[in-house]
């Protein structure tokens, strides 16, 4: 049975996309696993994708993994490549403003327009929406004017910013590396002005109806890949260190962090 593979998450420039479906492609001769590189670009729902009986290799936010049920198998977690990940499995959210505007900090965003990527997201919902808690008050219950979106994915924040869409909004931290590594992308415009705390990464994952034998090739192949000689250039490309296993604890605090904004009041980033 053909299974498909997609990286649409982190597909965040035309090079990340290629380097993608070529690592995709060293992952299926890898495995022994056939792997169908798949396009599911915006504006169709990443849920289907990952509803998907076929899946074989396909990047999973935590947060939806986290409310999945039955939950996608976990294969793999990739750990970024620049030293602020400190070799660990995690990311952040990167608070964005346009480099050429007068927003020099996150208070001076408060009153503006924030975008927002999907409710389903830990990077562009769940976690903007904890960072932000600490500055509400009972007399400041709204931190800012309009809350936009979805705007779906990191690009898109980027979009929304760029045209004067919105004044601030969230970068998964990861995306934004592999953005700023093109000397013309259009994400140079754009600065940080505040970032969240790092959190679990998302996951490759794998249909829960694939059999335990094809799951375990394709972790074992994703877990050799740093080693690899065809594998380790194709991850330079991708900036990343390493894949390690999936520490499915970790990922619990995205709960916290979900529970305690709706404790407070604030179901959504705004």
């Amino acid at each position: 049975m053909r299974l498909v593979a997609n990286a649409r998450m982190y597909a965040a420039t035309a090079d990340a996309a290629a380097a993608w479906d070529a690592f995709f492609q060293w992952l299926s001769q890898a495995s022994g696993v056939d792997l169908e590189i798949i396009d599911h670009g915006v504006p169709k729902p990443m849920a289907d994708l990952w509803q998907r009986g076929d899946l074989g290799c396909v990047f999973m936010c935590g947060r939806p993994w986290r409310r999945a049920d039955p939950k996608p198998v976990p294969l793999a977690a990739p750990v970024p490549a620049s030293a602020g990940y400190g070799g660990q499995p995690r990311y952040w959210t990167n608070l964005v403003v346009r480099a050429d505007g007068p927003i020099r900090s996150l208070a001076d965003s408060f009153g503006g327009r924030l975008g927002y990527t999907i409710e389903e997201s830990q990077s562009g919902f769940n976690a903007l929406r904890h960072h932000l808690l600490r500055w509400r008050t009972p007399q400041r219950s709204r931190l800012y004017r309009e809350s936009i979106g979805p705007l779906h994915t990191p690009r898109g924040v980027v979009k929304a910013l760029l045209a004067g869409e919105i004044d601030i909004g969230p970068l998964d931290s990861y995306a934004f590396d592999l953005m700023l590594q093109d000397p013309g992308d259009p994400a140079h415009g754009l600065r940080a002005v505040a970032s969240t705390a790092p959190a679990p990464i998302p996951i490759l994952v794998a249909s829960p109806l694939l059999d335990p034998g094809t799951a375990q090739r394709l972790r074992a192949a994703l877990l050799a890949s740093a080693d690899a000689l065809a594998a380790r250039p194709i991850l330079d490309r991708l900036r990343l260190e390493r894949f390690v296993p999936v520490d499915a604890a970790r990922y619990e605090v995205l709960d916290r962090w979900e529970e305690e904004a709706i404790a407070s009041g604030y179901p959504e980033p705004a």
